[in-house]
């Protein structure tokens, strides 16, 4: 491991300057443990290489479906006959004291959904009309109801909910998880990041950030059309060859220069060169959906030549087949607070449309092909919407940290298992609370990573993905 290596290093420093060890040989050894923990050539070219986690893992890959803006709970997953009871009466001052929203009035009314609600599969997990291609997955995942966060607006939610941490400056889920671990692909970055929707997700590239670690680990954004990076093929006249020398010269002369100095950075220059010559044969054929049977290409809804979720969530697949260890979709415009395009009524059910059957056929294809059990799905946004209505025009639902639903599907875990429950308005969960931390330490469980151990030191403190926090969710393992 990465950090364990750090630390041994560290600790062998300190131990020659406690005993005063400067002879000729201690000095020499000093200088090779210094340049190993800064990074020479040699160490940092395998810095995606793969490698083995603390323990033994239950996947290899993950893949994030995060549905940016907050996806409503009480319109999908969660219904609640009591608030459709109470509708447009004063919540009990109980409930509400104490607790934190972004943008609700003092005198907000309770809000009861008019969306018809029925239980599907063995497990009983009641789901939406919205989503009627989740009832052909529903006891392939398993269903965290209790899910909450400490951050009510937007951008800084996002960041918690990717970093474990409100501000910018921490490395995101992905970037820790390569740094653990490496990747299995050298044709193809380690991290994968793919956008739809009618814009970015707020607060932009921090949410996949490599923050204080080397920038080999960050994110790297594809576009589902065209090539998949731009400026990736050769200028007019560079053949591949040539291309090839200058390739190899750069990469001797940064070694040169890294050795001198001893920046990590120019180590990330260095392989940012060579994935990229990489890159040029394989990605091409990655966003070649047309490869697939048609019969794939209509179970995801994929349109030939259009950008989509769909198309993202075939590349997801494509991506985790070819070795991509993490692989990030962000699909935009779930902020439903009313309002024109921000209703809970066409705008909620347009937005369902465009990802209830490709999350749900990104499931059904891993396990038709034997991958399920090896890559780890995950489905949620950075918080839910409250019991109480927002008025702005039509009538919404504010952002609510305390209760939503978020769910994981893949090796070890309880297939169809329903983990906790919340109270009869929505406010809370009563079982089975998952916070952000808890959702990361058990991520990163399931990828073989401890999450206490999966550390860096930066700033003269050691950093970790859960802060001081987190506990795994050993109920929802298999």
């Amino acid at each position: 491991m990465a950090d364990d290596h750090l630390n041994s290093n560290s600790l062998a420093r300190r131990q020659f300057l406690q005993q005063g060890g400067l002879s000729l040989g201690s000095v020499a050894l000093m200088q090779l443990l210094a340049r190993e923990a800064s990074g020479s050539a040699a160490t940092i070219e395998r810095a995606m290489a793969p490698r083995d986690g603390h323990f033994p893992a239950k996947v290899k890959n993950v893949i994030f479906l995060f549905m940016a803006g907050g996806p409503s709970q009480l319109e999908l997953f969660e219904p609640k006959p009591l608030l459709n009871e109470y509708h447009n009466q004063a919540p009990p001052e109980s409930l509400t004291q104490g607790r934190r929203f972004a943008f609700l009035k003092p005198d907000a009314k309770l809000l009861g959904s008019n969306r018809k609600f029925a239980q599907y599969g063995e497990c009983g997990m009641d789901l939406s009309e919205l989503l009627p291609h989740h009832r052909r997955i529903v006891d392939d995942v398993c269903w965290l109801r209790g899910v909450s966060t400490d951050v009510f607006n937007h951008g800084p939610a996002k960041l918690f909910m990717n970093c474990g941490f409100q501000a910018p400056g921490r490395p995101s889920m992905g970037s820790w998880v390569t740094y653990g671990l490496g990747s299995e692909t050298d044709e193809l970055p380690g991290f994968v990041v793919l956008q739809s929707g009618p814009r970015g997700p707020r607060a932009g590239n921090t949410l996949w950030s490599s923050g204080f670690l080397p920038t080999s680990y960050q994110g790297v954004p594809f576009r589902s059309k065209g090539n998949p990076i731009l400026d990736l093929d050769n200028p007019p006249g560079i053949t591949r060859e040539a291309q090839a020398d200058f390739v190899s010269a750069a990469s001797r002369l940064n070694s040169l220069r890294m050795d001198a100095v001893g920046d990590p950075e120019i180590a990330t220059r260095i392989q940012a060169y060579e994935t990229a010559f990489a890159m040029q044969m394989a990605a091409p054929e990655l966003i070649r959906v047309e490869q697939e049977t048609q019969a794939t290409l209509d179970l995801y809804g994929v349109k030939s030549g259009q950008a989509s979720f769909a198309n993202n969530c075939l590349l997801a697949r494509r991506l985790v087949e070819r070795g991509v260890r993490f692989v990030q979709l962000y699909h935009t415009d779930w902020d439903h607070h009313g309002g024109k395009g921000a209703d809970l009524d066409d705008a909620l059910d347009k937005i369902c449309l465009e990802v209830d059957q490709a999350a749900s056929a990104l499931v059904l294809d891993l396990k038709a092909r034997g991958l399920l059990d090896e890559t780890l799905v995950i489905w949620g946004g950075e918080f839910g919407r409250t019991p109480m209505g927002e008025v702005r025009g039509t009538t919404g639902r504010d952002h609510h940290i305390d209760a939503f639903t978020m769910w994981m599907a893949g090796g070890g875990l309880k297939p169809g298992h329903l983990h906790g429950a919340t109270d009869e308005l929505g406010f809370g969960p009563t079982d089975g609370r998952v916070h952000v931390h808890d959702l990361h330490a058990t991520i990163l469980q399931q990828l073989g990573l401890d999450h206490k151990r999966l550390t860096y030191r930066s700033q003269g403190r050691d950093f970790r993905l859960t802060d001081v926090h987190g506990e795994v969710v050993h109920e929802i393992l298999a």
